[in-house]
């Protein structure tokens, strides 16, 4: 029984660090709850401070949905806030279900997209760096856009090593 313990224990530990190291690129990763759902006066705002500015970086958009998300694509505006105060603004299109209604994430209940926003990117000041993703989603004909937005549970930003 005793040595059935301490083989339940190593392999908790290898599983452990396996995981640990199949993400061994991640340098920043935090999600924000939007709740109920999406407004679109509502940015989301993630704060990093300045990783390596010798290093290369890949950045991404993490999207979590419900079936009640009612689209094919998902409309954001992106802003990149550098530390000396310049802004990057990108207002990206990125597709969430296949033509035929599927969706693309990975998960069961809640699908989970991860949405390329920037490869190959460098971060050459020092500082606290500011990304804003705010929701820009609308119905054809209706040019004010979707004032509070159903289905996406949750929104995160990545930086990955490249």
């Amino acid at each position: 029984m005793q040595s059935l313990n301490k083989y339940a224990f190593l392999l908790g530990i290898l599983s452990t660090l396996l995981f640990i190291s199949c993400d061994g690129n991640r340098v920043y990763d935090q999600y924000t709850s939007v709740g109920t759902s999406w407004d679109k006066d509502a940015p989301l705002i993630f704060k990093f401070q300045q990783p390596d500015s010798t290093n290369n970086y890949n950045l991404f958009v993490n999207v979590r949905n419900t079936n009640e998300y009612e689209f094919r694509n998902l409309f954001l505006i992106v802003n990149m806030n550098f530390p000396n105060g310049n802004v990057v603004s990108d207002t990206l299109e990125y597709e969430m279900a296949a033509p035929d209604g599927k969706w693309l994430g990975t998960g069961m209940t809640t699908k989970e997209s991860k949405l390329w926003y920037k490869e190959n990117v460098r971060f050459p000041f020092e500082g606290t760096y500011e990304v804003t993703i705010q929701q820009a989603m609308r119905k054809i004909n209706e040019p004010q856009g979707i004032q509070s937005l159903k289905g996406i549970t949750e929104v995160g930003f990545r930086i990955e090593k490249k």
